[in-house]
């Protein structure tokens, strides 16, 4: 059976990530996931005071030091899922903190960043065989994959989601704020000027608002099958 790449694009805390893991692991793909990608160069940002107090990036400060950022993925045989390294460092936990949540569209939208991201993106995704998930994967990084998959849910659905998996990690917030989080972060990644979050023209569209992920999961490989039939 031919290999093909896989390009889930969609909103923050939609569940892509989850399922993109999901699919990746059931078919025997590689899975990266580049949301985590940004959020490794967040934190980076974070510890090295790369921001201003208004939140804005220092954009010539962190560009000065991208050479010094490594983004690497190890499998982790206990999660079944990879887990993110920044310079060698385990930060899977520290990396979905709300902090770093409130910071990642900025840096998202720095286009220095964009460009290091995708280069490093579509080298992982040269052979096929991959599922890549993020924000422009169907429309930048692969603009050729076989079967893209624009996934959305409604903002208060989405804020409970992630409201659930903090409150499981012992990293309990106010749903308020991660409402107006979800809320900021949909704004600035549907305007940002490179790469904004937009859905593929040939990209199948799934709105699990109120879709269990069972449901989700067989809904995603019927279409997995259907692009490999082709």
């Amino acid at each position: 059976m031919k290999k093909i790449t896989i390009a889930f694009d969609g909103y923050s805390s939609c569940g892509k990530s989850t399922m993109a893991k999901d699919l990746a692991k059931k078919i025997g793909y590689v899975y990266v996931d580049t949301g985590a990608m940004y959020r490794a160069v967040t934190l980076f940002a974070l510890r090295n005071n790369l921001f201003e107090a208004d939140g804005t990036v220092k954009t010539d400060e962190l560009e000065a030091r991208m050479d010094e950022i490594s983004i690497t993925f190890q499998f982790n045989p206990e999660t079944q899922k990879p887990d993110t390294y920044l310079n060698g460092e385990l930060v899977e936990k520290e990396i979905r903190s709300l902090e770093v949540s409130n910071h990642v569209s900025p840096i998202a939208a720095v286009p220095f960043v964009r460009t290091a991201m995708v280069a490093q993106q579509q080298a992982m995704g040269q052979e096929g065989g991959i599922v890549m998930d993020g924000r422009d994967i169907g429309t930048t990084v692969f603009p050729n994959a076989e079967l893209k998959i624009f996934v959305t849910a409604t903002a208060e659905v989405r804020a409970q989601r992630r409201y659930d998996e903090l409150v499981s990690k012992g990293m309990p917030e106010p749903y308020e704020d991660i409402l107006k989080n979800v809320l900021e972060r949909d704004y600035i990644d549907t305007h940002r000027e490179v790469s904004p979050l937009r859905q593929a023209d040939d990209a199948l569209l799934l709105d699990n608002s109120n879709m269990t992920i069972p449901e989700q999961n067989a809904w995603v490989m019927a279409r997995y099958e259907e692009a490999v039939a082709e």
